[in-house]
């Protein structure tokens, strides 16, 4: 057990109104708490053998949330590519996308590894084509592996930055994802170290490059798309704060409500954007607000992307 530091207790402050929420959401990172192990089925199994929860009415049919005594990572069906362990607040955040139904959508994850959410897009949507991106070259081979296990296809994977992706590709994909480098405060819940985490520097340093990429990624979006980002931080400088500063530099984007998320609706923003928090117990904390082109037009045309150098087939 360890006691807050004056950066969380003011954190707390500015992120929980009601002073039993504050010192809840303290101790969540203080005093850490398992959460149940979580299982995304990319293809269904003959039969599905673990102990589950009831689910959340918001929670996809393709996810089941488990007892605490399971251990999907080490059952055969992981290995044989039938699903992904998945922390139950990325399915959260990952399940706006369930609020939109484009046909047969190109989508593109541009910060994707280990391959997550591309899974996710990849069950959700039923995408022709999911190129998953990473632009970190250390981090590529886990995304690439975790594509090929989980046999997700038709997909390619590259390793680029997010202005080579504007470059390469402007207004191609249908949904781009934007899962984004945060200062990795939700870790603490996990019983993991993030040093640093609440200082005001890396927080703003993060926030400068959430920026960077989601102004990048918006370039990818075709005339009527949608741009998700997603963090897994609690910081509102890294959430709400970024997601105005997007649609005052974008004002051709505009905020997508989804319904099935509405009862975690952010108090710190009158846009529909969404939170959920480790003190309810279901995971360690995300953010998420969804975003769609208001502007008119027609997509362009995919390029030859298999002749780059940094793609690779899966």
């Amino acid at each position: 057990m360890s006691s807050p530091s004056n950066l969380l207790l003011k954190l707390s402050r500015r992120i929980c109104r009601d002073p039993d929420e504050q010192a809840a959401f303290m101790a969540a990172l203080t005093q850490p708490q398992p959460f149940h192990p979580c299982f995304l089925w990319c293809h269904e199994p003959p039969e599905r053998p673990f102990a589950t929860l009831p689910p959340l009415p918001w929670q996809p049919k393709f996810v089941d949330r488990l007892v605490l005594h399971e251990q999907p990572g080490k059952h055969p069906l992981h290995e044989a590519g039938y699903g992904y362990c998945l922390d139950f607040s990325s399915v959260f955040a990952a399940s706006v996308l369930e609020a939109i139904a484009p046909p047969e959508p190109l989508v593109v994850d541009v910060c994707a590894s280990p391959g997550g959410k591309s899974v996710f897009a990849w069950r959700s949507l039923q995408p022709r084509l999911l190129i998953a991106n990473e632009t970190i070259g250390k981090r590529v081979p886990a995304l690439r592996s975790n594509l090929k296990r989980c046999r997700i296809s038709p997909a390619l994977s590259l390793s680029v930055d997010p202005q080579v992706l504007a470059d390469l590709m402007p207004h191609t994909a249908d949904v781009v994802i934007v899962d984004a480098p945060c200062s990795g405060q939700s870790l603490l819940a996990k019983g993991s170290k993030a040093p640093g985490c609440f200082h005001p520097v890396t927080i703003n340093k993060n926030a400068n490059r959430q920026k960077r990429i989601l102004a990048n990624a918006a370039q990818v979006v075709v005339p009527g798309g949608y741009l998700v980002y997603m963090t897994c931080a609690y910081s509102p400088e890294e959430n709400e704060q970024v997601g105005d500063w997007f649609l005052q530099r974008f004002p051709q984007f505009a905020a997508v409500t989804v319904p099935h998320l509405a009862a975690y609706q952010s108090t710190l923003s009158d846009r529909p954007c969404y939170r959920m928090f480790p003190q309810d117990g279901l995971g360690a904390g995300a953010f998420a607000l969804l975003l769609r082109s208001t502007k008119a037009g027609q997509p362009a045309p995919l390029p030859v992307l298999t002749d780059h150098p940094a793609v690779r087939i899966h």
